[in-house]
């Protein structure tokens, strides 16, 4: 006995060594809940412009403004979603189009390699560890639900485009809450493992909805609402008898999730607004950046009258550029009245996205849709050429910046930007941090706010394999039998247990054991959870 609480301090001393990990810091008592709510790829060009074209009044954001925080990634000065939001997840930085793991590449300064054995290693996430406390779980986005932010915060893989591996892990990985698009990525024709989530989802215990009505009806606390096949539409185009507004579902996933006495970790992403900056389309960003704006009014109304919980809203990173002034008002930007800015802009109907959606199939309606739409009547032939050759799917890449020239918004880039972004925080006692902090303290925070130690939850969580079960006298073996569905086997002493890839359970003498984390295959190595391993020892 005393020979194996050794090894086991051994194994503790070297994993927080290697990791980079210091003692979690102590918790700030009387806070339950916590809510994350992230405008993907919001910059302070964008709320400020939203802010105008609301007339003046403050964002519900406004009196959140607690400080600023560094977005760059482990590899490069200017962070890409996957790693910028694992960082907030699991208190790590990581590289361009890692979710949740350890990066391989290292190039900033002040970030630590990543010693071999741990590259792509996962670590616990916030959602993770608060699960593991008993705590209720939720995610809201108006992407589709397996896109890299929510992904960051349910699964684990190297690569953000892994759609098939994040969406299983997220669909076994017992979230209680989950909302946004995304439906087509869950049925079995679409996936290359032909597995059907759906299915698994309802063997579960998950209710599905689909619509507005079936979530405001919702009394059950376990559901999968999928408003759209993929991503969900701008606020400026939505349906709302077909989809729900993001502060609709934050206010529903609230009420689920609150019904838990130990209390709930609730991420909420306003996923578009980088989607539209990527497009320079200024009436996407507006939109959503409002109706972003909507949700955290949902969640401060909410944490106020509770009084036991934390509300954080941040940007992953900034993307365009945008500015009020463009090249155009290089001389007379002190001389331009409020309403060249943001008269355009209050006048459009749609979005860039939206007004695509609107036009015929030889794009012979450019004029009259966006006269109908935008209320601009004065299209050069160049214009209108841009729209017509478009591609269907960067549609709102040519109309965008029509509308941008009209109401003299500038860009600098279609692509994201590195400076610092708004740390919002609001917290009962005023116990959030200030100033300028690192995106990993984004998860040290909420661990600290809500008690939870993400070292702990990694070693409980995600034990490399292989390794484990040598030392258990075990050997190890993967049936590829069906390629895109690898299994771990594991034989002792005549037993085998079998551990699917992505799933939260292991197959033994015909019985099915249901284990605290998912199986996952990251690279070449498997991770699975201590109990687990505890099954064959």
């Amino acid at each position: 006995m005393k020979n194996r609480t050794l090894q086991l301090l051994i194994g503790s001393v070297f994993c927080s060594l290697a990791l980079g990990t210091q003692a979690a810091p102590p918790p700030i008592p009387d806070i339950r809940n916590v809510i994350i709510l992230i405008p993907d790829g919001m910059s302070v060009g964008g709320t400020t412009l939203a802010r105008w074209v609301q007339g003046g009044k403050p964002l519900a954001l406004d009196e959140m403004a607690a400080g600023l925080v560094r977005t760059y990634n482990a590899d490069t000065p200017i962070g890409d979603s996957a790693p910028a939001g694992s960082a907030f997840a699991t208190g790590f930085k990581s590289q361009t189009g890692n979710v949740a793991v350890l990066p391989a590449k290292v190039g900033m300064p002040g970030v630590p390699a990543t010693p071999k054995n741990e590259v792509h290693r996962p670590v616990a996430t916030i959602l993770e560890a608060a699960r593991l406390a008993g705590k209720s779980t939720g995610l809201v986005a108006t992407s589709e639900i397996m896109h890299a932010t929510p992904a960051d915060f349910s699964a684990h893989d190297p690569s953000r485009k892994a759609y098939d591996n994040l969406s299983e892990q997220q669909v076994y990985n017992r979230i209680d809450v989950v909302f946004g698009g995304g439906y087509r990525y869950l049925l079995a024709e679409n996936r290359k493992d032909r597995e059907d989530m759906i299915g698994s989802l309802k063997e579960q215990g998950y209710a599905i909805v689909n619509t507005p009505a079936e979530m405001a009806s919702l009394k059950r606390d376990k559901v999968w609402g999928l408003f759209a096949a993929k991503d969900m539409k701008y606020e400026l185009d939505r349906d709302p008898a077909k989809e729900p507004s993001l502060a609709e579902m934050t206010r529903k996933a609230i009420e689920l999730l609150s019904k838990n006495p130990n209390g709930f970790f609730l991420m909420v992403e306003g996923s578009k607004i980088d989607w539209a900056a990527h497009a320079n389309d200024p009436a996407g960003i507006v939109s959503d950046v409002l109706a972003f704006d909507r949700a955290v009014a949902e969640a401060l109304a909410f944490a106020r009258k509770d009084g036991h919980t934390a509300v954080f809203a941040l940007s992953d990173h900034g993307n365009s550029g945008i500015t009020m002034g463009n090249q155009t008002t290089s001389k007379s930007y002190d001389k331009e009245p409020l309403f060249v800015f943001v008269e355009p802009l209050r006048r459009a109907r749609l979005t860039g996205e939206g007004i695509g959606l609107k036009l015929n199939k030889d794009r012979s309606n450019v004029r009259e849709v966006i006269a109908e739409e935008w209320g601009i009547d004065d299209l050069s032939d160049e214009e209108v050429a841009s729209v017509v050759k478009a591609k269907a799917a960067d549609i709102n890449y040519a109309t965008g910046p029509i509308l941008a020239r009209r109401a003299k918004i500038g860009f600098t880039t279609n692509g994201h930007t590195g400076e610092d972004v708004v740390w919002y925080a609001w917290t009962p006692k005023r116990t959030h941090p200030t100033g300028v902090i690192e995106n990993t303290d984004v998860a040290k925070t909420m661990a600290r706010h809500l008690g939870l130690d993400l070292e702990k939850a990694t070693s409980t969580l995600y034990v490399e394999a292989e390794s484990a079960f040598a030392k258990a006298g075990a050997q190890t073996s993967v049936d590829h039998s069906d390629a895109n569905n690898p299994v771990l086997v594991v034989r002792k002493n005549g037993q085998e247990w079998r551990f699917p890839q992505n799933k939260n359970h292991a197959l033994s003498n015909g019985m099915k054991i249901d284990l605290p984390g998912v199986m996952v295959m990251s690279g070449k190595r498997w991770y699975l959870s201590k109990a687990a391993v505890e099954l064959v020892e």
